[in-house]
């Protein structure tokens, strides 16, 4: 799969799982780490985690194991990087606090 298949792939997962509000955010040249985030959010703790671990068993399903998940134990903020992509699935409130898009926009 090249990047754009993946990227979409990914999205479609995010989308299942009803991932809202979901922020594509280009960083390539800006981040050294990687060169698109991905940033949803979810209706809870559970949500946020079924959505993460939804990701991680599609990916693995597909090939393309996840290099790190980091969050999933709280719930509040997982983290999925994927390398080229990497995922941020949030709770509103920590979504608002953080604000990523601000961040890299």
């Amino acid at each position: 799969m090249d990047q754009s298949n993946i990227k979409q792939f990914v999205i479609d997962k995010l989308d299942d799982m009803k991932g809202r509000d979901l922020v594509d955010i280009d960083v390539t040249g800006r981040s050294t780490i990687t060169d698109t985030m991905l940033i949803c959010s979810g209706n809870s703790k559970r949500h946020v985690r079924s959505i993460a671990e939804n990701l991680v068993v599609e990916m693995k399903q597909a090939g393309m194991p996840p290099l790190s998940i980091e969050g999933a134990d709280t719930g509040e903020w997982v983290l999925v990087d994927l390398g080229d992509i990497v995922v941020h699935v949030m709770q509103d409130e920590t979504r608002d606090f953080y604000q990523l898009e601000k961040l890299w926009a």
